[in-house]
């Protein structure tokens, strides 16, 4: 008995030694939620203004751009305005746009701020404006190019502005040269529709790194062109797979990286080359073999990942690997047929994160409709003609596009793939193809929070990498910095999601307000959102 009591005792002693260290590997994580402890409303009504939003990351501010419809034809006013990192105003700085002239694309360069315009009488007239980071040194600047017509794209680089433009069915650069007032079309970059485009404005390394796709309706491949801040062509390559993969779009990491590999990252296809069948990447500074392929080229069949049947039922998305694994079995692929928008790489940890949006043209059968569908505007995915999902579509409305979800990969520095993940969205169509869900990196540096805004509700997940969580998080828009404010939001419009600084994000657009002994209120807002 004396044996059994001290065989306890030590077993008791044991365990409680035990717990509390087995209690410190298996401590919980940190949760997450969304904090919104900064507002700012501007007295804007909808139908009489229009607000672009440009987050400054480099000093925490954010700049806006209001327009004001003024009294009669032509007489809109357009302000400047900067607010820190807590949206308490820094500036206010009217444009003197002339009246002929709208509004087409905003950009920042480290704190500076560039807005572009387009003449309404002729599109090869374009007119510019700079405003550095105080606000006190603005620089108006006008350009007759003789060529330009529509504008997709603006950027900043080294003080001049590179536009993306549409000339003569082909994509091309136009340079604005603003410390001589000077333009011109960059021959380097000069792609016929259909192409895919992306842009990387590298400020730390001053080059413009541009990403092209090239087909011939079969076989697609990439072309990397380099250019310096003043538009000169620095180095061009080829990026093309051997086998029957084609490569369809891809985003690079910036140049100040390049000691560790240049990653390039993005979608192949295996026939059509609007549609992707999984994801590559590739290191480029790992060079090519004697037959002019990449050595480090790595390919990723979606039907391989963990995640990215998320979306689907349970049931159909095991049918899918069942199907898929049976094909490999054969020796054969399981063709996929997706559309894919590409973010910018983002670097995390010792690698990067890439964001994949799937989406579908959305319809509704309308035989009262013509087979042409509203016009759309570009962006780098897009073009038109060839991909026009009303292109021999009979008399079906065109009426958006339904992303389904967004695939979150992260890669190390070599391409390969670490984990990916999957943030199912529901019932989202955009009209225009344009991002639609942020990340940002949440405070302890392992995890992220992907996010997107409907209406008045911020719908988000926490991403760990592969560990499976929850799709339906969701917090109201706060309508006041103030907890016991009785209020609500009526009605949400034009509202916008960006990635601000830090793990903040920032939330906008318009509101109708209803208080409690108080009349309702119009306004546009901007709401802090972050992750504590």
């Amino acid at each position: 008995m004396k044996h059994v009591a001290s065989l306890l005792f030590l077993l008791f002693v044991a365990v409680g030694v035990a717990a509390p260290v087995a209690a410190q590997q298996k401590e919980p994580a940190a949760i997450y939620t969304p904090t919104q402890a900064t507002r700012l409303e501007l007295p804007l009504d909808l139908s009489s203004s229009e607000v672009e939003v440009q987050p400054i990351a480099q000093d925490s501010s954010v700049v806006v751009l209001v327009k004001q419809d003024g009294p009669g034809i032509r007489h809109d006013t357009f302000s400047l305005q900067k607010y820190d990192y807590r949206l308490q105003p820094l500036w206010n700085v009217l444009l003197p746009v002339p009246r002929e002239f709208d509004f087409q694309a905003i950009c920042a360069e480290g704190t500076s701020n560039y807005v572009l315009f387009q003449s309404d009488y002729t599109q090869d007239r374009l007119w510019a404006a700079s405003v550095d980071a105080t606000g006190k040194r603005v620089r108006t600047y006008e350009f007759d190019t003789k060529l330009t017509r529509d504008i997709y794209d603006l950027k900043a680089l080294g003080g001049n502005l590179f536009v993306t433009v549409l000339v003569d069915n082909h994509l091309t650069v136009l340079l604005l040269d603003l410390s001589t007032g000077k333009h011109q079309f960059l021959p380097s970059v000069y792609e016929p529709l259909p192409a895919q485009l992306s842009f990387l404005a590298d400020s730390a390394a001053k080059r413009a790194e541009f990403v092209m796709s090239q087909t011939n309706g079969y076989k697609a491949r990439l072309q990397l062109k380099q250019l310096s801040a003043r538009g000169m062509l620095l180095r061009s390559e080829f990026v093309q797979a051997e086998s029957e993969r084609g490569l369809i779009s891809a985003q690079i990491s910036p140049a100040a990286d390049s000691a560790a590999g240049r990653l390039l990252a993005g979608t192949y296809t295996l026939r059509d080359p609007r549609f992707s069948q999984g994801l590559f990447a590739a290191d480029l500074s790992a060079g090519v073999t004697p037959t002019g392929s990449r050595r480090s080229l790595r390919f990723y069949d979606f039907a391989n990942l963990k995640h990215f049947f998320d979306f689907m039922s349970p049931g159909r998305a095991r049918r899918l690997q069942q199907k898929s694994e049976k094909l490999r079995a054969a020796d054969r692929v399981l063709r996929l047929r997706y559309r894919t928008l590409i973010h910018d790489l983002i670097p995390f940890e010792d690698g990067y994160v890439m964001v994949a949006e799937v989406y579908y043209p959305y319809y509704r059968n309308n035989w009262y409709g013509g087979v042409y569908g509203p016009t759309r505007v570009y962006n780098p995915y897009y073009y038109p003609g060839y991909g026009n999902p009303n292109w021999a579509r009979g008399n079906r409305n065109y009426d958006g596009y339904r992303i389904t979800h967004a695939l979150v990969c992260g890669f190390d520095k070599r391409g390969n793939l670490l984990w990916d993940n999957t943030f199912v969205l529901k019932d989202v169509v955009r009209y225009t193809l344009s991002e639609t869900v942020r990340l940002c990196p949440l405070p302890d540096g392992r995890r992220l929070a992907i996010a997107y805004l409907t209406d008045d509700k911020l719908n988000y997940k926490i991403i760990d990498r592969t560990a499976p969580s929850p799709n339906d998080l969701h917090v109201n828009l706060q309508t006041s910095s103030l907890p016991t404010a009785k209020e609500k939001a009526t009605s949400t419009s034009n509202e916008g999601l960006v990635a601000w600084y830090g793990n903040r994000l920032l939330a906008f657009g318009y509101q109708n307000v209803r208080a409690d002994h108080a009349p309702n209120r119009e306004v546009f807002f901007l709401n802090a959102i972050g992750f504590e």
